[in-house]
Protein backbone atom coordinates (compact mmCIF):
# COMPACT_ATOMS: atom_id res chain seq x y z
CA UNK A 1 0.00 0.00 0.00
CA UNK A 2 1.48 3.35 -1.04
CA UNK A 3 2.34 6.10 1.42
CA UNK A 4 -0.31 8.38 -0.09
CA UNK A 5 -3.07 5.79 0.34
CA UNK A 6 -1.91 5.14 3.90
CA UNK A 7 -2.00 8.87 4.65
CA UNK A 8 -5.46 9.21 3.14
CA UNK A 9 -6.74 6.21 5.13
CA UNK A 10 -5.34 7.56 8.39
CA UNK A 11 -7.08 10.89 7.87
CA UNK A 12 -10.37 9.34 6.75
CA UNK A 13 -10.31 6.91 9.67
CA UNK A 14 -10.21 9.82 12.12
CA UNK A 15 -13.35 11.22 10.48
CA UNK A 16 -15.09 7.85 10.84
CA UNK A 17 -13.95 7.55 14.46
CA UNK A 18 -15.42 10.98 15.26
CA UNK A 19 -18.66 9.88 13.62
CA UNK A 20 -18.73 6.70 15.68
CA UNK A 21 -18.15 8.69 18.87
CA UNK A 22 -21.09 10.94 18.03
CA UNK A 23 -23.19 7.76 17.74
CA UNK A 24 -22.11 6.39 21.15
CA UNK A 25 -19.69 3.87 19.61
CA UNK A 26 -15.91 3.66 19.96
CA UNK A 27 -13.52 3.57 17.03
CA UNK A 28 -9.82 2.75 16.67
CA UNK A 29 -7.40 2.88 13.77
CA UNK A 30 -4.77 0.23 13.07
CA UNK A 31 -2.04 0.94 10.52
CA UNK A 32 -1.39 -2.79 9.98
CA UNK A 33 -3.10 -6.15 10.42
CA UNK A 34 -0.70 -6.94 13.26
CA UNK A 35 -1.66 -3.73 15.04
CA UNK A 36 -5.34 -4.55 14.53
CA UNK A 37 -4.85 -7.98 16.11
CA UNK A 38 -3.08 -6.47 19.11
CA UNK A 39 -5.87 -3.90 19.55
CA UNK A 40 -8.56 -6.57 19.36
CA UNK A 41 -6.89 -8.82 21.93
CA UNK A 42 -6.39 -5.85 24.27
CA UNK A 43 -10.14 -5.26 24.14
CA UNK A 44 -11.07 -8.88 24.92
CA UNK A 45 -10.11 -9.98 28.46
CA UNK A 46 -8.89 -13.55 28.85
CA UNK A 47 -11.66 -15.83 30.06
CA UNK A 48 -14.30 -14.01 28.02
CA UNK A 49 -16.87 -15.96 26.06
CA UNK A 50 -16.44 -15.00 22.41
CA UNK A 51 -18.21 -15.92 19.20
CA UNK A 52 -18.60 -14.56 15.70
CA UNK A 53 -20.44 -14.81 12.44
CA UNK A 54 -18.60 -15.75 9.27
CA UNK A 55 -16.17 -12.87 9.69
CA UNK A 56 -13.46 -13.04 7.03
CA UNK A 57 -11.82 -9.85 8.30
CA UNK A 58 -11.23 -11.40 11.74
CA UNK A 59 -9.66 -14.41 10.07
CA UNK A 60 -7.46 -12.25 7.88
CA UNK A 61 -5.90 -10.33 10.78
CA UNK A 62 -5.33 -13.59 12.71
CA UNK A 63 -7.95 -12.96 15.38
CA UNK A 64 -9.87 -16.19 14.88
CA UNK A 65 -6.75 -18.33 15.33
CA UNK A 66 -5.64 -16.26 18.34
CA UNK A 67 -8.99 -16.75 20.08
CA UNK A 68 -8.94 -20.49 19.42
CA UNK A 69 -5.40 -20.79 20.77
CA UNK A 70 -5.82 -18.39 23.71
CA UNK A 71 -7.44 -18.49 27.11
CA UNK A 72 -10.94 -17.70 25.90
CA UNK A 73 -14.25 -19.53 25.84
CA UNK A 74 -14.45 -19.42 22.05
CA UNK A 75 -17.83 -20.60 20.80
CA UNK A 76 -16.82 -22.03 17.43
CA UNK A 77 -19.95 -22.78 15.46
CA UNK A 78 -17.89 -24.96 13.09
CA UNK A 79 -17.53 -27.41 15.99
CA UNK A 80 -21.26 -27.52 16.74
CA UNK A 81 -23.35 -30.28 15.20
CA UNK A 82 -26.36 -28.13 16.03
CA UNK A 83 -25.65 -24.83 14.27
CA UNK A 84 -28.78 -23.26 15.78
CA UNK A 85 -27.43 -23.93 19.28
CA UNK A 86 -24.18 -22.18 18.38
CA UNK A 87 -26.04 -19.20 16.98
CA UNK A 88 -28.25 -18.93 20.07
CA UNK A 89 -25.20 -19.12 22.34
CA UNK A 90 -23.95 -15.92 20.74
CA UNK A 91 -26.71 -13.87 22.37
CA UNK A 92 -25.33 -14.51 25.85
CA UNK A 93 -21.64 -14.13 24.92
CA UNK A 94 -19.36 -11.48 26.33
CA UNK A 95 -18.11 -10.56 22.86
CA UNK A 96 -19.52 -10.95 19.36
CA UNK A 97 -16.97 -10.45 16.57
CA UNK A 98 -18.17 -9.23 13.20
CA UNK A 99 -17.22 -7.09 10.28
CA UNK A 100 -19.32 -4.61 8.33
CA UNK A 101 -20.51 -4.92 4.78
CA UNK A 102 -20.05 -1.16 4.59
CA UNK A 103 -19.64 1.94 6.76
CA UNK A 104 -20.19 5.60 6.16
CA UNK A 105 -17.67 8.36 6.70
CA UNK A 106 -19.80 9.65 9.59
CA UNK A 107 -19.98 6.34 11.42
CA UNK A 108 -23.12 4.51 10.25
CA UNK A 109 -22.61 0.73 9.99
CA UNK A 110 -24.44 -1.29 7.31
CA UNK A 111 -24.87 -5.07 7.29
CA UNK A 112 -26.95 -7.48 5.22
CA UNK A 113 -27.63 -11.05 6.35
CA UNK A 114 -29.24 -14.22 5.12
CA UNK A 115 -29.77 -16.29 8.28
CA UNK A 116 -29.87 -13.03 10.27
CA UNK A 117 -27.90 -14.41 13.22
CA UNK A 118 -25.17 -11.85 12.61
CA UNK A 119 -27.33 -8.74 12.31
CA UNK A 120 -29.52 -9.78 15.24
CA UNK A 121 -26.47 -10.27 17.48
CA UNK A 122 -25.09 -6.88 16.50
CA UNK A 123 -28.42 -5.28 17.33
CA UNK A 124 -29.05 -7.01 20.67
CA UNK A 125 -27.76 -9.76 22.93
CA UNK A 126 -23.98 -10.03 23.36
CA UNK A 127 -22.54 -7.72 25.99
CA UNK A 128 -20.07 -6.21 23.56
CA UNK A 129 -19.69 -6.16 19.78
CA UNK A 130 -16.29 -5.82 18.13
CA UNK A 131 -16.30 -4.96 14.45
CA UNK A 132 -13.17 -5.40 12.33
CA UNK A 133 -13.35 -3.43 9.09
CA UNK A 134 -10.83 -2.66 6.39
CA UNK A 135 -10.81 0.85 5.00
CA UNK A 136 -12.18 -0.62 1.76
CA UNK A 137 -15.56 -0.78 3.53
CA UNK A 138 -15.83 3.01 4.08
CA UNK A 139 -18.32 4.79 1.81
CA UNK A 140 -19.44 8.39 1.48
CA UNK A 141 -22.98 8.03 2.85
CA UNK A 142 -25.68 5.52 3.76
CA UNK A 143 -26.95 5.24 0.19
CA UNK A 144 -23.52 4.38 -1.16
CA UNK A 145 -22.93 2.01 1.78
CA UNK A 146 -26.13 0.12 0.98
CA UNK A 147 -25.11 -0.05 -2.68
CA UNK A 148 -21.73 -1.44 -1.71
CA UNK A 149 -23.31 -4.04 0.56
CA UNK A 150 -25.71 -5.17 -2.17
CA UNK A 151 -23.45 -4.93 -5.22
CA UNK A 152 -20.03 -5.86 -3.82
CA UNK A 153 -20.34 -7.84 -0.58
CA UNK A 154 -23.50 -9.82 -1.38
CA UNK A 155 -22.49 -11.13 -4.84
CA UNK A 156 -19.03 -12.17 -3.62
CA UNK A 157 -20.47 -13.94 -0.56
CA UNK A 158 -23.11 -15.66 -2.71
CA UNK A 159 -20.31 -16.94 -4.95
CA UNK A 160 -18.22 -17.94 -1.92
CA UNK A 161 -21.06 -20.05 -0.53
CA UNK A 162 -21.91 -21.53 -3.93
CA UNK A 163 -25.43 -20.10 -3.91
CA UNK A 164 -27.72 -19.99 -6.91
CA UNK A 165 -28.64 -16.31 -6.91
CA UNK A 166 -28.80 -13.88 -9.84
CA UNK A 167 -26.03 -11.78 -8.28
CA UNK A 168 -23.73 -14.81 -8.14
CA UNK A 169 -24.12 -15.09 -11.90
CA UNK A 170 -24.10 -11.40 -12.84
CA UNK A 171 -21.87 -9.89 -10.15
CA UNK A 172 -24.39 -7.26 -9.09
CA UNK A 173 -27.64 -7.06 -7.17
CA UNK A 174 -30.79 -7.98 -9.10
CA UNK A 175 -33.11 -7.30 -6.13
CA UNK A 176 -34.07 -10.97 -6.26
CA UNK A 177 -36.40 -13.11 -4.20
CA UNK A 178 -34.39 -16.25 -4.82
CA UNK A 179 -34.69 -19.00 -2.18
CA UNK A 180 -30.90 -18.69 -1.85
CA UNK A 181 -30.87 -14.91 -1.34
CA UNK A 182 -28.58 -13.67 1.41
CA UNK A 183 -30.18 -10.22 1.37
CA UNK A 184 -32.93 -11.12 3.84
CA UNK A 185 -32.33 -8.65 6.65
CA UNK A 186 -30.74 -5.20 6.44
CA UNK A 187 -29.29 -3.64 9.60
CA UNK A 188 -28.33 0.04 9.68
CA UNK A 189 -26.61 0.83 12.98
CA UNK A 190 -26.80 4.60 13.32
CA UNK A 191 -26.56 4.84 17.12
CA UNK A 192 -25.81 2.60 20.08
CA UNK A 193 -28.04 3.22 23.07
CA UNK A 194 -25.65 1.28 25.30
CA UNK A 195 -22.39 3.04 26.15
CA UNK A 196 -19.20 1.02 25.52
CA UNK A 197 -21.01 -1.81 23.72
CA UNK A 198 -19.96 -1.41 20.08
CA UNK A 199 -16.28 -1.05 19.23
CA UNK A 200 -14.92 -0.71 15.69
CA UNK A 201 -11.32 -1.32 14.59
CA UNK A 202 -10.61 0.30 11.23
CA UNK A 203 -7.67 -1.32 9.48
CA UNK A 204 -5.41 0.28 6.90
CA UNK A 205 -5.94 -2.62 4.52
CA UNK A 206 -8.45 -4.22 2.19
CA UNK A 207 -10.20 -6.87 4.29
CA UNK A 208 -13.16 -9.12 3.62
CA UNK A 209 -15.64 -8.40 0.87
Amino acid sequence: MTDMITKRNALLAQRVIRGLKSRNMTGYYAATREEALKLALNLIPEGSSVTMGGCMSAREIGLTDALKAGSYNFIDRDNYADKRAAMLAAYDADFFISSANAMTEDGVIVNIDGNSNRVSAIAQGPRKVLIIAGMNKVCRDTDSALKRARNVAAPINAQRFGLSTPCARTGSCMDCKSPDTICCQFLITRYSRHQDRIHVILVNDSLGY
